[in-house]
């Protein structure tokens, strides 16, 4: 069996991606604050581990876990995210610090914590947003997140570059809107044409065959402008 860690695994496209992987026969180990409702699930495949990927002593909790039970991670997925919509001219420094940590320092954080479990054909997949896309259209009040989501697209590409050597594959999928608790929290009664669990299907497939035919890259996965 291969090994598998999500963040942001207990509600939208990560609470998908976590059933996709163990019905597929994947080891799952899904990390996010609230384990819960994957625990609910009691599924033989998931392990649904309760931490904070912001927290240096949290992650450790997590290397120990891979140390132990598994030895190698064979797909890394950055799912994790916070969405703040809020005027720019009201936009704290504290408002982008707390959004950085989660979009971009967490991505480095986890994947430098799983680095020694990475192997030759490990993908390390980086879910970004359209919103961090250079050209694409850009939206009021997202000025923190969607610039954290072009921060993360940056360091996918420096780190497919310093990792080619080991086999490490490094890509980013840039999505448009999908209709989550998330986006609703943030724009409450915008309908996304796309559901979790159809985004989900999308993020499996390319996690599992996509760092055969590409390294370094960023996709874009959203057939509207939002």
């Amino acid at each position: 069996m291969k090994n598998v860690v999500i963040t942001g695994t207990s509600r939208g496209i990560g609470f998908e991606l976590v059933q996709l992987f163990a019905n597929k026969n994947y080891n799952v180990l899904a990390l996010s604050r609230n384990a819960e409702t994957l625990k609910k699930i009691k599924h033989k495949n998931i392990t649904p581990l309760a931490i904070d990927i912001t927290s240096k002593n949290d992650l450790k909790l997590v290397a120990d876990f891979i140390d132990k039970n598994w030895q190698q991670v064979d797909v890394l997925i950055h799912n994790a995210g916070t969405l703040l919509n809020k005027e720019f001219s009201n936009t704290t420094t504290q408002n982008f610090i707390d959004v950085y940590k989660v979009n971009v320092f967490a991505v480095a954080s986890v994947t430098q914590a799983l680095l020694p479990y990475l192997k030759k054909g490990s993908h390390v997949v980086t879910i970004s947003s359209m919103g961090g896309i250079q050209g694409s259209m850009k939206f009021p009040g997202l000025a923190a997140y969607s610039s954290s989501k072009g921060a993360v697209i940056t360091l996918s590409e420096l780190l497919a570059e310093e990792y080619k050597e080991e086999g490490i594959a490094f890509n980013v999928l840039a999505i448009g809107a999908v209709q989550t608790e998330m986006l609703q929290e943030a724009f409450p009664g915008y309908q996304a044409q796309i559901q979790p669990e159809e985004m989900a299907a999308y993020i499996f497939d390319f996690s599992t065959t996509g760092n055969k035919y590409y390294n370094g890259k960023v996709l874009q996965v959203s057939s509207t402008t939002p």
